[in-house]
């Protein structure tokens, strides 16, 4: 789709200026590189600075195309075709259109053939991250689930695009504020040319350009500077130089400067405030609070930083255009970091961490002794009761012994009125005792 627009776009170029179509496949081709940030060499010249709306318009194009293709409960093995296919495809056709641009060369002997590696380099990473943006919204919670990292990520990827859209708004505003500003600048620019179709040229070029003059703007918002070949760029000083006849630069500011570009500052804080309060939305003790607004800041910074890098390179005799790399990044990374600290802690996005429950060893049941029981004063001459026995505990089961039966009483002393010869027998009594 977006090869037919570019060569869509070619012929109505070449209609317009009222040339021949000689040189179509080699400038559609050279074109579609182009929206890839590979450089174009033109004459000896070289276009380094290739725009960002188009570039941006692939990455979004290719993340919606894999996140309708890919299935949130699908399988691994379906997941990366879908992803070889979003890389395949355009690394075979930027093959093509370096086979067409070697093959226009020798006719445009102005044109000459971009070197490939960087050209499939470029193609390349475009469509990485677009396939990776785009899966990764439909995969990304299975596949963090599955894994050991914790479980507040999501929440710094959402602070992350939170403080880059901010950041990126913010700096709009101040591109347009500036843009009314200096509107002689912006006329005087338009003047270079006097046909309509001219002026509709400078003002389709310069909506292409847009997102690079809000990407210098940020880095001029942060404390980094942005140059256009020798001038340059920063909330505290401006060095003069020459510049592109594009409408849109009209808003780079003419020294000297005032002081109310120091007031430009107040974008970076506002940016950073947005970040700590995405931070904050789910409150989580200090340590994941203070690393997921360290890992959102992290990758905020590097998205800036290769922004900046792809929206810069080399522009014909003007020299390099882009922002300082140095301090781009770094000085996105503390202010997000510094500011948003300060939102997080008091906005509430920071909680105690619960206490571990100690845990007590019970204690075994010990029963208390039984209090002596204390003994009756004995007074001398008074009988002294027998105490009684102590009752002691007889298990259930057992059966008591039966008392013993009593003795039969003794025989008691004799009569004395018996004699006890009259219960003697002797052996020569024949009768009856009295008679002899």
């Amino acid at each position: 789709m977006a090869l037919v627009i570019i060569a869509a776009i070619v012929l109505l170029q070449l209609l317009i200026a009222n040339s021949d179509m000689t040189g179509a496949l080699g400038a559609t081709a050279s074109m579609w590189l182009g929206v890839h940030l590979v450089p174009v060499s033109i004459g000896g010249a070289e276009l380094g600075v290739m725009p960002l709306l188009p570039m941006l318009a692939m990455v979004w194009a290719t993340a919606r195309t894999t996140a309708a293709a890919t299935s949130p409960n699908g399988s691994w093995f379906v997941t990366r075709w879908i992803v070889a296919s979003a890389l395949g495809g355009p690394l075979l056709i930027a093959a093509i259109a370096l086979a067409v641009i070697h093959d226009a060369a020798s006719v445009l002997t102005d044109l000459q053939t971009p070197h490939a590696l960087r050209a499939f380099g470029g193609v390349l990473a475009v469509h990485a991250i677009g396939a990776v943006v785009g899966v990764g919204s439909r995969v990304g919670r299975r596949l963090l689930a599955a894994s050991p990292l914790p479980a507040w990520l999501p929440d710094a990827f959402r602070a992350a695009v939170a403080g880059v859209l901010a950041l990126a708004g913010l700096s709009g505003v101040v591109m347009v504020g500036s843009m009314v500003v200096h509107w002689s600048t912006m006329h005087d620019l338009y003047s270079i040319t006097d046909s309509t179709f001219g002026q509709l040229s400078l003002t389709v070029l310069s909506v292409l350009y847009i997102p690079n003059v809000i990407v210098g703007t940020a880095a001029v918002a942060v404390g980094s500077s942005a140059h256009v070949g020798l001038a340059t760029f920063s909330s505290f000083t401006v060095f003069g130089g020459d510049i592109p006849a594009l409408p849109v630069l009209a808003a780079v500011p003419s020294p000297p400067l005032g002081p109310v570009w120091v007031a430009l500052l107040i974008v970076a804080a506002a940016s950073a405030v947005a970040v700590g309060q995405q931070c904050a939305r789910r409150p989580v003790p200090l340590g994941s609070a203070m690393g997921k607004l360290a890992v959102a800041s992290a990758l905020a910074a590097l998205t800036m930083a290769l922004l900046g890098h792809a929206g810069g390179g080399r522009l014909g005799n003007f020299g390099d255009v882009g922002v300082d790399q140095a301090t781009f990044g770094p000085a996105v990374f503390l202010w997000f970091v510094g500011i948003g600290a300060l939102t997080v802690a008091m906005t509430g996005g920071i909680t105690r961490r619960p206490r571990a429950p100690k845990t007590v060893a019970a204690e075994p049941d010990v029963e208390p002794e039984p209090e002596p029981e204390p003994e009756p004063d004995v007074v001398e001459g008074e009988p002294v009761e027998p105490s009684e026995p102590a009752e002691t505990d007889v298990p259930a089961e057992a059966e008591l012994d039966p008392e013993p039966e009593p003795e039969p009483p003794a025989a008691g002393p004799p009569d004395p009125l018996d004699d006890p010869e009259e219960h003697f027998v002797a052996d020569d009594d024949g009768g009856p005792p009295g008679t002899r």
